[in-house]
């Protein structure tokens, strides 16, 4: 092994051998039995919560005219995407709490990656467009329509899917290039790209380049646009003689920037920092954090915190219920 370059020796396993890793096994947060059961149920709720919080919202937007604007289309994007983010991992998660064997193929894995990046790319994209969507309604209502037509949001919208994309592309392509000769063993319940990283034999230096580049250039990017454009909805608000008025404003706002700041903190803590920082066992629970309770927490934040919303699901609910007592009465 004296001829070898001294990454392939620490992996103590011959060159021939070090493509023959067709799939990992993700390990998880436990090995006991109980833990995993409680764990799972936790999981369970919060999941269907997820898609019953999301997939409800989606249909109130759909259902009620009053929602039927360029805010609330947005909002259904989002509720799409999130409901998306979270089917990726966490019903193989459950599986895996409860089964024995918990591998995922090298393919799966790929494609789980990828998932993960477009749809957690495409929602900082989406925040940012949703943020300049606030500062067209507010600083100019009476052109709103006109600014904000389909000719500008849909654009939007398929841009920052297109941004997430691209950006998923580049991260799943560098880290399957690399070599995985030591260990298949992810210390993680999903296919994420720093535990893939930590098992890597080759020289994983560039990859942590992309990653810390990329990444802060698209933070850097979403946070201004998020940042200027609530820089004009405040003049906005103290040019306003209506108290009535800015507090329609801040409810509105106050929710999206809440969503804003929770998604993009835990972005910044998992990904923009030096890679001797990243300790898995406490990074797997961050980004636990933003891929399965942000996007349940997102109903509530942008949802049930708007008038316009909690009257449509009144209407709705007060609907459903006048057709149950008629059928019950005949």
């Amino acid at each position: 092994m004296s001829g070898l370059p001294s990454d392939l020796e620490s992996c103590n396993i011959p060159l021939m051998n070090e493509t023959k890793i067709t799939m990992f096994i993700l390990l998880g947060f436990t090995d006991n039995t109980e833990l995993k059961v409680s764990l799972f149920l936790l999981f369970l709720a919060i999941y269907l919560f997820t898609l019953i919080g999301n997939l409800g919202l989606v249909v109130l937007v759909i259902g009620d005219s009053r929602l039927h604007n360029p805010m609330y289309y947005f909002l259904s994007v989002l509720s799409i995407l999130d409901a998306c983010y979270s089917s990726v991992g966490i019903p193989e998660m459950l599986v895996n709490f409860l089964a024995v064997n918990k591998a995922i193929s090298f393919l799966g894995c790929a494609i789980q990656m990828f998932l993960f990046v477009t749809f957690g790319t495409t929602e900082c994209f989406l925040l940012a467009a949703m943020a300049y969507d606030r500062y067209v309604a507010i600083y100019n209502p009476l052109l709103y329509s006109v600014n904000m037509s389909p000719r500008v949001f849909v654009p939007l919208i398929i841009a920052s899917y297109v941004g997430g994309i691209l950006h998923a592309t580049i991260h799943t392509v560098a880290t399957f290039s690399l070599s995985f000769c030591a260990s298949n063993e992810i210390r993680h319940v999903f296919c994420d790209i720093p535990p893939l990283l930590a098992i890597s034999c080759s020289d994983t230096h560039i990859n942590q380049l992309l990653l810390f580049y990329f990444v802060g250039f698209i933070e850097i990017i979403t946070i201004m646009i998020v940042l200027i454009s609530y820089g004009f909805i405040l003049l906005a608000i103290l040019r306003m003689c209506s108290a009535e008025g800015r507090q329609k404003v801040f409810s509105t706002c106050g929710s999206h920037l809440t969503g804003v700041s929770v998604y993009h903190g835990t972005i910044l803590f998992m990904y923009v920092r030096p890679n001797s920082n990243y300790a898995l066992d406490h990074d797997m629970i961050v980004s636990i954090f933003y891929t399965i309770v942000i996007p349940m927490l997102n109903p509530i934040i942008y949802g049930l915190r708007n008038k316009d919303v909690k009257e449509a699901m009144k209407k709705f609910l007060d609907g459903n219920r006048f057709i149950s007592k008629v059928h019950f009465q005949h």
